[in-house]
C-alpha cells in the first residue's frame, strides 16, 4: 500500500507542475496581452531557477550518492537527449493555435511532440523523489524544491502557449486548459523516472546527473533563444531584463534550497 502511496505522491507532484502551466493564461483574464518585457523577465526567472536547481540541487545530490564520473555520465546523456529531442522537434514545430483545429491524427502527433518536450522536467521531479520513504515520513527536501522550481518554470511556457491562442480569439478558460494539456506528460515522466531509480537504486547518481544535464540543456536550447527572440524590440534587445530575471530566479531557488 505504501508503495502505491509513494507513486501517487510523485504523480501528484508532476500533476501540480502541469497545472501550474495553466497559470500562464491567467493574465489574459485581465489584459489583452502580456508585455514583451514581462515575458522576457519570466523566461529569465525560469532559466535562473533551472540552472540553480541543477548546479546546487541535483548535482550535489548525485555526488552524495555516487562518484563524480557517474554523475558526469548522467549529465552528458541528459544534454545529448535534450539536444537530440530539440533537433527532432525542429522538424515538427507546432503552433499552439493548432491545438484548436487538430484532428485525431494531428492531436496524437502533437501529444508525441509534447511528450518529448516535457519529459525532462518530469524526469527531474521523479529522480528528486528517489529517496522518498513514507514509512519514516521522509519526503526529500530536494523533491519539494524541484516541484516548486518546475511549477514556476512552467508559467512562462503557459504564457507562450496562450499568446497565439489569444490572437485566435480562444477564451481564457480554454487557454488555461490547453496550457495544462501541453504539460500533461510531466506526471507520467515523473512516475516512470521514480520507478526507474527505485528499481535500479545504483543508478540514482546517473539519474540526478541526467536530470541536471537535461535542465541545463533546456535552458540553453529553448529558454534563452525564446527570451532573446521575444526581447528583440526592447532596448538592448532585452538582455538586461533577461539577466535580471535570471538573477532573481536563481536567488529565489537558492533561498528555497537553503530553506528546505
Amino acid at each position: 500500500m505504501v508503495a502505491w502511496q509513494a507513486f501517487g505522491l510523485v504523480f501528484v507532484a508532476g500533476l501540480v507542475t502541469a497545472v501550474a502551466t495553466g497559470l500562464g493564461a491567467l493574465p489574459f483574464f485581465l489584459v489583452g496581452e502580456v508585455s514583451r518585457r514581462l515575458n522576457v523577465a519570466l523566461w529569465g526567472v525560469a532559466s535562473g531557477i533551472m540552472l540553480t536547481a541543477s548546479a546546487l540541487g541535483l548535482v550535489p545530490e548525485g555526488l552524495a550518492h555516487g562518484e563524480v564520473t557517474t554523475v558526469v555520465v548522467g549529465l552528458l546523456v541528459g544534454v545529448a537527449l535534450v539536444a537530440l529531442a530539440h533537433r527532432l522537434l525542429d522538424d515538427h514545430e507546432f503552433d499552439p493555435g493548432e491545438y484548436e483545429t487538430a484532428d485525431v491524427r494531428q492531436l496524437a502527433l502533437i501529444l508525441g511532440v509534447l511528450t518529448v518536450h516535457s519529459f525532462p522536467e518530469g524526469i527531474a521531479i521523479g529522480v528528486s523523489f528517489g529517496a522518498l520513504n513514507l514509512d519514516a515520513g521522509v519526503v526529500p527536501p530536494l523533491a519539494v524544491a524541484m516541484t516548486v522550481a518546475i511549477s514556476v518554470h512552467n508559467i512562462p511556457e503557459g504564457v507562450a502557449i496562450s499568446i497565439p491562442l489569444r490572437e485566435m480569439g480562444v477564451s481564457p478558460w480554454r487557454m488555461v486548459g490547453w496550457s495544462i494539456f501541453s504539460s500533461l506528460p510531466q506526471p507520467l515522466g515523473a512516475v516512470l523516472a521514480f520507478a526507474f531509480v527505485r528499481v535500479a537504486a545504483p543508478l540514482l547518481p546517473v539519474g540526478f546527473g541526467f536530470a541536471a544535464g537535461a535542465m541545463v540543456a533546456l535552458v540553453v536550447v529553448e529558454f534563452v533563444p525564446e527570451a532573446l527572440e521575444t526581447g528583440k524590440p526592447l532596448a538592448r534587445n532585452g538582455y538586461d531584463v533577461f539577466a535580471g530575471g535570471t538573477a532573481l530566479g536563481g536567488a529565489g531557488m537558492w533561498l528555497l534550497l537553503v530553506a528546505v
